[in-house]
């Protein structure tokens, strides 16, 4: 792990495959409950668009070089570091933490290349107002007959006084909608990436 890491080994998180929001929750409440130091530096990121159609490399459950195209997904970003934020992805084969640079570069890549329908935008959202806010009741991993379509985790759902279910809130990518700021791509690295603008160049 990076001396810059503040969470344990991929190995030692908690992780429920197919459930990247309480994933990524859990590594908040980690840092919150179990390191002496602020959420001022860790930002979640939800990766959308208004298709639900977002393709990422270098996922564990992809083949070879071809993209796993999610309905979203979310990972955990430290910044404010030297000389790169970190990323905190579980489902990623990258390292764990891995550079924005590498991420950006090898995950992210460019939406130069893919149709506009595949355009990924990103919610940032800060860790303490997530940890505060998110609810789900997982309904949207359920099928039909009340069935799971993966299982779920095996702590209760995560759920605030004020909700029990918010989380297309997050996965929104429309600006007026939820907590935090929404990027582009391209404007995404170059607010958080210093050395990662280059890693997806598109005029504005």
């Amino acid at each position: 792990m990076s001396g810059d890491g503040i969470l344990p080994s991929r190995e030692n998180c908690i992780y429920t495959s197919c459930y990247c929001e309480e994933n990524v929750w859990k590594l908040c409440e980690f840092v919150r409950t179990q390191r002496n130091t602020s959420l001022e530096q860790l930002l979640v990121v939800f990766i959308s668009n208004e298709n639900r159609r977002v393709p990422l490399w270098k996922q564990r459950s992809g083949h070879g070089d071809q993209p796993v195209i999610w309905d979203y997904h979310v990972l955990l970003m430290q910044v404010g570091l030297e000389p790169d934020s970190l990323v905190y992805d579980l489902d990623s084969v990258l390292p764990f933490p891995c550079s924005l640079k590498l991420y950006a570069a090898q995950a992210l890549r460019s939406d130069i290349d893919i149709r506009p329908e595949y355009h990924r935008k990103l919610r940032v959202v800060p860790a303490d107002s997530f940890l505060l806010n998110f609810a789900s009741d997982r309904a949207h991993m359920k099928n039909s007959d009340g069935s799971w379509r993966m299982p779920p985790p095996s702590y209760p759902p995560l759920q605030t006084a004020e909700s029990q279910m918010n989380l297309d809130d997050f996965i929104s990518m429309d600006p007026g909608v939820g907590w935090g700021a929404v990027f582009r791509l391209e404007q995404f690295l170059h607010v958080y990436g210093r050395n990662s603008s280059s890693a997806s160049s598109s005029s504005s």
